[in-house]
């Protein structure tokens, strides 16, 4: 079964970018993904979109507010 990475607009997290991977997970979209450490400590993997994927490194923190589409990243 596969597990869904999309962002949804009623999530909420705030945490620290702790990789970033994309793949072609559907053999013809490229997909952009970065995993997460949230505050709790546990971690999520989420698809994000290319030009925010481009201006992510590792160490930067992304919060995801309820309602709106897609996380921001934070700033320093």
């Amino acid at each position: 079964m596969f597990k869904s990475r999309k962002v949804c607009e009623g999530d909420a997290w705030d945490g620290v970018v702790i990789d970033k991977t994309r793949g072609m997970t559907d053999g013809s979209n490229l997909y952009h993904y970065v995993e997460v450490r949230l505050q709790d400590g546990t971690t999520k993997k989420a698809r994000i979109e290319k030009a925010l994927w481009e201006t992510l490194t590792t160490g930067d923190r992304l919060v995801k507010e309820p309602g709106s589409p897609a996380p921001t990243k934070a700033p320093q």
